[in-house]
């Protein structure tokens, strides 16, 4: 085990549930029942005879009992904290993720729950209230992809576009960050007109490949600037490129073939997400390993998964 595992909240559950806290609750608890920020009614719950759970707390309020996994993905959940915590730093630990076998092996559960674990940290990572790209009249990269079904060796293999998965992804140049977006059936300009103009500013500069999906749809936009790849040009002669986009989606094919190797289509969605979150939390913008785990775990509130609705 690495010295980063070494860490308590790695190893002590009342470590584990305080970090937690920490995350969740930076400025004190908050009653997930009625909202109640209010420190002089909320008590933490305490005693010698130690018969409630620990890390309880009672809200005044509304006469209402909670923990700090109340109201998020881990609630209900029998899985230990620090398991938790071990799980969301490896997955947030290498840009090409990591296995649920890996995750199994490693910290002492069952296949099946290291699965569902994962997509209950997947589910964290997704951002349910993103601002709008391009602001200021930047440039955002456009461009589309398609994945599974995709080996000619496969058993269900069928050629053609329309029975793989379309991929959508957006690049704000300005501040580095990736937007996915799963198209059911093929990407059709329409599909991707909707995308753009809630995503996009209209004036930002929308830089693409020469698809004709995008023929019409640039001219809704501030400047339209188009990069020949069929002439082998990776930079036109304004100097825009869309590298940074095939950059992610060349990350995202690596993990998924060589890390994850079989996603259902009904699953890419959150696989997008994780990488997506990798991605805008990455290094190069100056987050470490443990503050990626941090942010992920900010994440965890009011995104209930249910076994059930997950399979």
């Amino acid at each position: 085990m690495t010295a980063t595992f070494q860490d308590p909240m790695f190893q002590d559950e009342d470590k584990a549930r305080e970090a937690l806290e920490a995350v969740r609750w930076p400025d004190g608890p908050i009653c997930p029942h009625c909202g109640n920020s209010d420190q002089d009614k909320i008590a933490k719950v305490e005693g010698k005879k130690q018969s409630h759970r620990p890390g309880l707390y009672y809200c005044n309020e509304c006469n209402g009992q909670f923990t700090v996994t109340v109201g998020t993905v881990f609630e209900r959940s029998k899985v230990p904290l620090t398991k938790w915590w071990t799980a969301a730093h490896m997955m947030n630990s290498g840009k090409n993720g990591v296995s649920a076998h890996e995750i199994h092996r490693s910290i002492g559960v069952t296949y099946k729950t290291a699965w569902f674990m994962m997509h209950r940290l997947r589910e964290a990572m997704t951002d349910l209230k993103p601002g709008p790209m391009g602001t200021l009249g930047g440039a955002v990269q456009a461009d589309e992809t398609y994945h599974l079904n995709t080996s000619k060796r496969a058993k269900g293999y069928k050629k053609g576009l329309k029975n793989k998965a379309s991929i959508f992804a957006l690049v704000d140049e300005n501040t580095g960050t990736v937007r996915t977006f799963h198209i059911d059936k093929t990407a059709t300009a329409e599909r991707i007109q909707e995308i753009l103009f809630t995503n996009v500013e209209r004036k930002a500069t929308l830089v693409t490949d020469e698809s004709q999906l995008y023929k019409v749809l640039g001219k809704e936009f501030g400047n339209h600037q188009k990069v020949k790849h069929s002439t082998l040009t990776y930079v036109n002669e304004a100097g825009y490129t869309t590298n940074n986009i095939e950059n992610f989606f060349g990350i995202f094919k690596r993990g998924m073939r060589g890390t994850y190797t079989f996603c259902g289509e009904q699953h890419l969605k959150r696989y997008l997400a994780e990488f997506e979150f990798r991605h805008n939390n990455r290094s190069g913008l100056g987050v470490s390993d443990g503050e990626r785990t941090a942010i992920a775990l900010k994440g965890i509130e009011g995104k209930r998964l249910t076994y059930r609705p997950t399979n």
